[in-house]
């Protein structure tokens, strides 16, 4: 799975005019389920998202976690994540899981996030969604459980 994780003062996400998902201090998470991609990747993420010291302290040093500052996440699907840029100028999507898999890990990642005790928020897997943020920092952390 592949990740982008955004500090975020405030997170929107909106479908056919509608705000579907909303948060405040916390994180924007984009994530993409892979091709092979299973519940222990999701399970790697859900555990190291929360835990990721990169809210600042008192000092002003990035060592607080999600957890540490009661922050919220906005779990946003995003295949565009996969692409592969290594021919051409038109990115190819074909290493990002098939969709209805994609959307079981999707729902995977949001359920296990929840039981991480945290406020999870979701776009809607599929559509045509419209993100809104403003990035604190900007902090901007790509992961990927192949490297993590």
């Amino acid at each position: 799975m592949r990740a982008l994780i955004q500090r975020v003062s405030q997170a929107s996400v909106t479908v056919d005019g509608a705000v579907i998902g909303q948060i405040g201090q916390g994180a924007l998470v984009l994530i993409c389920a892979m091709q092979g991609d299973d519940d222990a990747q999701v399970q790697k993420l859900a555990t190291k998202i929360p835990k990721l010291r990169i809210y600042k302290d008192d000092a002003g040093k990035m060592n607080r976690s999600l957890a540490d500052v009661g922050g919220a996440v906005l779990l946003v699907s995003q295949f565009t994540l996969a692409a592969d840029t290594t021919r051409g100028n038109r990115p190819g999507f074909s290493q990002a899981a098939p969709p209805a898999e994609g959307e079981r890990l999707y729902d995977a990642m949001a359920a296990a996030l929840r039981a991480q005790g945290l406020n999870v928020q979701t776009g809607r897997f599929g559509a045509d969604m419209q993100v809104g943020l403003v990035n604190d920092g900007p902090v901007t952390i790509w992961m990927d459980t192949a490297a993590v």
